[in-house]
C-alpha cells in the first residue's frame, strides 16, 4: 500500500493546495496523513457573523473544527497537528504589494511557527510522525513557500529536513512542492473574466503564485474528486468563499476578495528523491 505525508502550514492550505491530489489518493487506496503546523490563529475572518472570532482565542478552536470537517469531506482519516495541538502559533504576515505574495512581520511573537530557533525541533517532530508513516511521498511547498508566508517556507523547510533525515539517500521517499501550473491558472482567470455575476475583481496571472507548465512534475486531473475539493473549500468557511453556479471554472476568494479559479488539475514538482508512485494518481 502506497503512503503520502502532507505537511501544511495552516488549516484551508491543503485544500486549496492538495485537496483534489488527497481525494484521489483516498480513493486509489492510499495510506494519506496530513500534518497541519499551526491552527492558523491570525487568520482573517470573512463571514459578517463570525467576524468576532478574528483576534480572539475562539478562532484556532474553530480553525480546528473547519479543517476536520474538510478531511471529512476528502476522506482523510489521519490527521496530526505538529508537536502538541496548538503547540505552534500563526505567525502572520505582511504583504509585500507585489501581487498576492507575502513576506515575514518584523517581529514575531514567542511560539511563532517561523521563530529560527526552533527549526531543529519542529525537524524532529515530523521526524517522529514520518517514522510511523513510513510514507513513499512528502509534499509540502517550494522554497518560496508558495507566496512567501513564513510559515510555508518553514513548512519547505522542515519537510526537507526531515526528509533528508529518514532517507539521507534520498532513495525511498519522494519529496514533492504543491505548486500552481501558469497555463491551467491563465485559462481558469480568463474564463472567470467573462463571468460578471461574480461581482469580484480578477487579478492578473502575473500576481499569482505560479510554476512555469514545463516543470512541473506530476499533474493530478481532479476529474470528480472536484466535487470533494469544493466542499473541503466550503467547510473552511472562515477564510474561504466559494462561487460555484455550475459555471466553468467554479472560484473561491481569501479575505482579500479576488476571485481565484478552482482549476481541474494540481501540480506538484519534484524536489528530491523518487517518484513515490505519484504519477499514477494522475492517469
Amino acid at each position: 500500500m502506497s503512503r503520502m505525508v502532507l505537511v501544511h502550514a495552516h488549516p484551508d492550505d491543503e485544500t486549496i493546495t492538495c485537496g483534489g491530489l488527497m481525494a484521489r489518493a483516498v480513493d486509489a487506496g492510499w495510506d494519506v496523513t496530513l500534518v497541519t503546523c499551526t491552527l492558523g490563529e491570525l487568520g482573517e475572518v470573512i463571514p459578517p457573523e463570525l467576524t468576532y472570532l478574528e483576534g480572539s482565542a475562539d478562532l484556532a478552536p474553530y480553525r480546528a473544527k473547519e479543517l476536520a470537517a474538510a478531511c471529512a469531506a476528502l476522506g482523510v482519516t489521519d490527521h496530526r497537528f505538529l508537536g502538541d495541538e496548538g503547540r505552534w502559533h500563526d505567525s502572520g504576515m505582511v504583504s509585500t504589494g507585489e501581487g498576492i505574495r507575502a513576506a515575514a512581520p518584523a517581529h514575531l511573537a514567542e511560539g511563532a511557527f517561523a521563530t529560527r530557533a526552533d527549526v531543529d525541533l519542529q525537524v524532529h517532530q515530523l521526524v517522529e510522525i514520518l517514522a510511523e508513516a513510513t510514507p513513499d511521498v512528502v509534499i509540502s511547498y517550494d522554497a518560496s513557500g508558495g507566496y512567501g508566508h513564513p510559515d510555508h517556507v518553514r513548512a519547505h523547510e522542515i519537510a526537507g529536513g526531515a526528509v533528508e533525515r529518514i532517507d539521507p539517500l534520498g532513495e525511498r521517499v519522494g519529496l514533492y512542492a504543491a505548486v500552481s501550473p501558469y497555463g491551467d491558472v491563465e485559462r481558469g482567470l480568463e474564463a472567470l473574466r467573462r463571468r460578471s455575476w461574480l461581482g469580484l475583481p480578477v487579478p492578473d496571472v502575473t500576481g499569482l503564485p505560479t510554476v512555469p507548465d514545463d516543470t512541473v512534475t506530476v499533474r493530478i486531473e481532479l476529474g470528480s474528486a472536484r466535487v470533494r475539493k469544493l466542499a473541503a473549500l466550503r467547510a473552511h468557511a472562515t477564510q474561504i468563499t466559494v462561487h460555484d453556479d455550475g459555471s466553468e471554472p467554479p472560484a473561491y476568494a481569501l479575505s482579500n476578495e479576488l476571485a481565484q479559479p478552482v482549476v481541474g488539475v494540481e501540480g506538484f514538482v519534484l524536489l528530491r528523491g523518487p517518484d513515490g508512485g505519484l504519477a499514477a494518481l494522475s492517469a
